[in-house]
C-alpha cells in the first residue's frame, strides 16, 4: 500500500486548506483511512478517520465542525477539508491506512503511512 499526500501550506487564521491522500495497493489492507498530525515537541495525534465501505467517519473533538473528511472511491483518494483554521492546527499532517474495519485513534494501529505535509496557520 502506498499513500501519496498532497496539499498543505501556509494560511492565515480563519482560512481553509484541503489535503489529499491518494492510495494504491491492496484494498483490503486499507479499509480504514486516517489523518493524523504532529506538532513540534508533541506526539502524533488522531485528526479524523473514514471507512471506504460505508463512509463512516470519526473526528477528534478539536476539529469537529471545522474539518471534513471524505473519500472518492473512483480516485482512491481521501480528502481532509480544513476550514476555520487556527494557529494551533499548525502541524505536519499524515495520512494512514489500516486493514481492519473499525476506525481507531492510536497511530500504532495503522500499518501504512504517507509522507507528511506541513500545515502552518499564522495568527
Amino acid at each position: 500500500v502506498q499513500l501519496q499526500v498532497s496539499g498543505g501550506g501556509l494560511v492565515q487564521a480563519g482560512g481553509s486548506l484541503r489535503l489529499s491522500c491518494a492510495a494504491s495497493g491492496r484494498t483490503f489492507s486499507r479499509r480504514v483511512m486516517g489523518w493524523f498530525r504532529q506538532a513540534p515537541g508533541k506526539e502524533r495525534e488522531f485528526v479524523s478517520g473514514i471507512t471506504w465501505s460505508d463512509n463512516s467517519t470519526v473526528y477528534a473533538d478539536s476539529v469537529k465542525g471545522r474539518f471534513t473528511i471524505s473519500r472518492d472511491n473512483g480516485k482512491n483518494t481521501v480528502y481532509l477539508q480544513m476550514n476555520s483554521l487556527k494557529p494551533e492546527d499548525t502541524a505536519v499532517y499524515y495520512c494512514a491506512a489500516r486493514p481492519s474495519w473499525n476506525i481507531v485513534t492510536m497511530p500504532l494501529n495503522y500499518d501504512y503511512w504517507g509522507q507528511g505535509t506541513q500545515v502552518t496557520v499564522s495568527s
